[in-house]
């Protein structure tokens, strides 16, 4: 690739890098425009310019074909030196410069395979920008399952893992959907600060870091909640942020140091009015991301199943709740002196709740 890049230079080749490719069509609106076509057909009144990562490579005589894919979308490429422009020269000396997992624009006929696939019939190929490093090999949805790798090298996890980027658009979609409900609602959005002098607002250990211009250190906070209620205690009767937060604490698959929450603040409202909310919004979004209230679930280990979010959802009073879930454990617990008036005040209570857990074979939280 550096003797191709010196070559273009010298003005004696393409460069592997080229300044921009135009496209017409991202391969989402790519396939929503032709996905109607016929088995075999080949629109030859449109030419489109499309552009992705090549996939996969394979060729049949004359015929190379490419899986190129982008935006969470997927179309075949169905090149032959007929069709393109440039002459069976060019044709064979672009397809020998292209491998699996360069980016790739292509010029060409929307059509479909005559086994109907998605295809586009190349009049002009272009290296967009070479892979320089052998991706894993494997097609689907699992290709790289080492959790440690897809974590740190995401970029990797959402090159080869079909349906990866489905993640980060579900998130951001939940993000959004947050955002409008409590826009809907009069809610006011605000930035508070990051960097505090008192790490408050929860009970957590904070990360600490040195403000340079002031000579002192200060937290990252681990909560926006006082800077909230001082909105409201300002008037902001209906506040809330979304952001991230810094807790310098435990760290494993589930647990991450640096998180996003949604915090909120709402005037003459309860502990009832927030149930309903909670409620409203959280079957809301899995009705409008998922089309129905039930999600099915497969966990790392274990059998999938579903979980329904339809309303209205149960309300449990903590501490029934959790007599309820002592007395039906495999190992039954006796608990019932918990719902007694002021049960939790008696001097030994912290002792009883220590010995419930041992008993019932719990892990206690610090």
């Amino acid at each position: 690739m550096q003797r191709a890049h010196a070559a273009s230079e010298g003005g004696e080749g393409a460069t592997p890098w080229p300044h921009k490719f135009q496209v017409s069509h991202t391969l989402p609106e790519f396939v929503a425009a032709f996905s109607g076509l016929a088995d075999g057909a080949r629109d030859e009144a449109t030419t489109v310019r499309v552009a992705g990562r090549a996939m996969r490579k394979a060729g049949q005589g004359k015929l190379i074909f490419y899986d190129l894919h982008g935006g969470g979308a997927k179309i075949q490429v169905m090149s032959d030196p007929k069709s393109y422009k440039a002459g069976a020269d060019a044709w064979e000396a672009i397809n020998d410069r292209l491998r699996r997992g360069d980016v790739v624009g292509v010029v060409g006929k929307p059509g479909k395979s005559k086994r109907g696939e998605l295809s586009i019939f190349p009049e002009a190929l272009e290296l967009l920008s070479p892979c320089l490093h052998m991706l894993p090999k494997g097609q689907g949805s699992e290709v790289l399952k080492d959790p440690d790798t897809r974590f740190r090298k995401r970029y990797l996890d959402l090159m080869v893992n079909e349906g990866g980027a489905k993640v980060f658009d579900v998130r951001s979609r939940i993000v959004r959907g947050v955002r409008k409900y409590l826009d809907d609602r009069g809610f006011l959005e605000v930035e508070t600060p990051m960097m505090n002098m008192v790490a408050g607002g929860a009970t957590a250990k904070p990360f600490v870091t040195h403000f340079n211009e002031l000579g002192i250190n200060v937290f990252m906070r681990v909560a926006p909640e006082l800077y909230l209620k001082t909105c409201v205690v300002g008037g902001l009767d209906r506040v809330y942020e979304i952001g991230r937060q810094f807790r310098n604490e435990g760290m494993d698959l589930t647990h991450n140091p640096e998180f996003t929450t949604c915090e909120f603040y709402m005037a003459y409202a309860d502990y009832h009015d927030l149930m309903d909310m909670t409620e409203e919004m959280i079957s809301g979004l899995v009705k409008e991301i998922h089309g129905s209230y039930k999600v099915k679930y497969q966990p790392k280990d274990g059998a999938e199943f579903e979980i329904d979010f339809s309303p209205p959802w149960p309300r449990i009073p903590m501490l029934d709740g959790l007599v309820k879930a002592l007395s039906t454990h495999e190992k039954p617990v006796d608990a019932a002196w918990l719902v007694a008036p002021g049960a939790l005040a008696r001097p030994d209570a912290v002792d009883m709740l220590k010995k419930a857990h041992v008993e019932a074979g719990g892990e206690l939280c610090a």
